[in-house]
């Protein structure tokens, strides 16, 4: 495929070196000249010098014939013009870097829309998810960036003494609102159909708005049972350690965040007040004792630095603490963590890859992932005129246990689906499909 990068920084040139090993046509835009003589000379890529937010510049990358362009400089409001000219002048996906939260948050202004970008990607938020995953379940549904946000997945054990044992999917009095992904029992995972019955000890995963999910939870697990609050200790209030509090303190855990600025602790304890923020040095052995960091469930290093982060978990590790992750970056340090005692170690470029290259798609696959099971995959479709799945509703198309229409993105808004609901041209739906079942489900995308 041909892919445009913007911007030949630290994260530019590396998406560049990682397409081009992968044999895809890359061509990169700097306003750099050194970064560009360093690019043309050292990758087997095309590297123009000019700015990426000038429409002459893009024409000369050969913007209009791009199947994908990235915009990654280290300016956030570059990466959204040049990412919405680029889908302008004819790129057929466009993806922005974004670090600030406010271009994100659709309760102020929805950037992707307005600026008809197909995905706003932060790093950062993304490496957050990733051990929110690991804390939660690592086989989880990765629903949080698809959904932007407005949905979530809850993952629980359906306990001996609930309400839905016994009983088929289809005749619980569940809300319209919510949808059980998936199932899983005795080791192995499927997605869910109104003919399932539920049995105790499985674990189920339910899909919805935060309100919903938390008033369904209850079918499944009844009061008394409910697990205690687990403990989780994030070193480090910055982008990471911030959208990875965010996406647990709505969940059942008690959470404790170690920062070394008073005024971003000010910050994050007033935007997320189940948080408790301690001002404070993760690196100082005396203060994570004090803290207790050594009777943890999980203690999470996220702190900006390599060394930082490594250190604090050695220490966390040394105090008690039951499971230790860090965010690592740089490649050379992924064989040293593990022998350290850190139980998990996220790579920002790990994490970025997987979701780049889920971009890489033809037709109407926006972007792809498959769950660490193997069996089930995930996938944003773009419905395109013509194509079955807009000729009847969700309940009358051939999708039962084979794929389940998680989420509608329509209008700016993502909901999740009735069955009586029909797809519309224009449309983006988030889809759980069954391995055996990718074919010929997404064949009903496909204008016939």
């Amino acid at each position: 495929m041909r892919v445009l990068t913007l911007g030949a920084g630290t994260v530019g040139r590396w998406v560049a070196d990682m397409l081009c090993r992968q044999r895809h046509s890359v061509t990169v835009v700097d306003h750099n000249p050194e970064n560009v003589r360093r690019i043309n000379s050292e990758l087997d890529v095309r590297a123009i010098e000019g700015s990426a937010s000038r429409s002459t510049v893009l024409f000369q990358a050969d913007v209009c014939a791009a199947d994908m362009v990235l915009a990654v400089t280290g300016d956030d409001e570059v990466n959204i013009v040049a990412a919405s000219m680029s889908k302008a002048l004819g790129a057929r996906r466009s993806i922005a870097r974004v670090y600030a939260p406010a271009f994100r948050d659709l309760s102020t202004f929805d950037y992707q829309r307005h600026f008809n970008i197909d995905s706003l990607l932060s790093l950062e938020q993304l490496s957050a998810f990733e051990l929110a995953r690991a804390i939660r379940n690592p086989d989880a549904i990765p629903l949080e960036h698809f959904a932007r946000g407005q949905l979530e997945v809850y993952e629980l054990e359906v306990n001996s003494k609930s309400s839905a044992v016994d009983h088929k999917l289809r005749d619980l009095k569940l809300p319209a609102s919510i949808r059980i992904g998936s199932i899983s029992r005795d080791g192995r995972m499927w997605i869910a159909s109104g003919e399932d019955e539920i049995h105790a000890g499985d674990r189920v995963s339910l899909i919805g708005t935060p309100d919903t999910v938390a008033k369904t939870r209850e079918i499944f697990v009844s009061k008394t049972e409910d697990k205690a609050k687990q403990r989780v200790m994030i070193a480090g209030g910055g982008e990471t350690g911030y959208h990875l509090a965010d996406s647990l303190s709505r969940r059942d855990y008690r959470i404790v965040m170690l920062e070394r600025d008073p005024d971003r602790c000010s910050h994050i304890a007033k935007i997320l007040p189940n948080v408790t923020v301690v001002h404070a040095n993760a690196n100082r052995r005396s203060i994570m004792e004090d803290e207790g960091a050594g009777k943890v469930d999980y203690f999470v290093a996220c702190t900006g630095s390599d060394e930082s982060n490594i250190m604090a978990g050695v220490e966390a590790r040394e105090l008690g603490a039951a499971r230790v992750m860090c965010v690592v970056g740089r490649p050379d340090y992924a064989n040293v963590v593990g022998k350290l005692g850190i139980d998990r170690a996220v790579s920002e470029r790990d994490v970025a890859a997987r979701q780049i290259m889920g971009f890489l798609n033809e037709g109407a696959i926006i972007s792809q992932t498959r769950l660490p099971n193997g069996t089930i995959g995930v996938f944003e479709l773009e419905v395109t005129e013509g194509s079955r799945v807009t000729q009847a509703s969700l309940a009358e198309l051939p999708l039962a246990g084979k794929c389940l229409i998680a989420a509608i993105h329509r209008d700016g808004f993502v909901r999740v689906p009735t069955a009586s609901d029909q797809l519309k041209t224009g449309d983006v739906v988030v889809a759980l499909i069954d391995q055996a079942a990718t074919d010929d489900s997404l064949q009903l995308f496909n204008p016939s």
